[in-house]
């Protein structure tokens, strides 16, 4: 049987600091080095800055945009899914992905984590909103930890 790939989210706000798409782009790269599939919502902020991390270490990048213009993805996207759902996409994101980091963002992030806690499934936060449930980190470093000892028995 076809062993599937781990499908890593990755949310956070379609704006962000310097420090936090830095954070973004080392936590895309690490996800290629997993060897996982980054998902995320397409644009800008620190969607960009991951997929860009990602790409540069040869991963695969999939945006799930709430247009429905594929061509509105950012240039480090594989594969855009326009999906013209607005916000609701959120959902998408969330329940496409085995695992959901999210990085400092706003409203759409919060939903994001709460969509994803809703669905069982595990979320990290690095430096994003406190939720019980969120598994809660200070570095790249100890998420991805996490993610080998839970998910790969690494």
């Amino acid at each position: 049987m076809h062993k599937q790939k781990l499908l890593i989210a990755v949310i956070g706000g379609h704006k962000c600091n310097k420090k936090t798409e830095k954070i973004a782009k080392g936590l895309g790269r690490e996800i290629a080095n997993l060897g996982a599939i980054l998902v995320c919502g397409g644009l800008g902020g620190v969607m960009q800055a991951a997929a860009k991390g990602a790409k540069e270490f040869g991963g695969i990048t999939v945006g799930i945009l709430p247009t429905d213009n594929k061509n509105d993805a950012n240039p480090y996207i594989d594969i855009p899914i326009a999906t013209g759902l607005g916000y609701t996409r959120n959902t998408l994101v969330t329940t496409a992905a085995d695992i959901i980091i999210a990085l400092p963002g706003e409203y759409g992030t919060l939903s994001e984590m709460g969509f994803a806690l809703n669905a069982k499934k595990t979320v990290i936060s690095l430096g994003s909103w406190k939720i019980k449930g969120a598994v809660r980190f200070k570095s790249v470093k100890q998420a991805i930890e996490f993610i080998k000892r839970r998910f790969l028995n690494a």
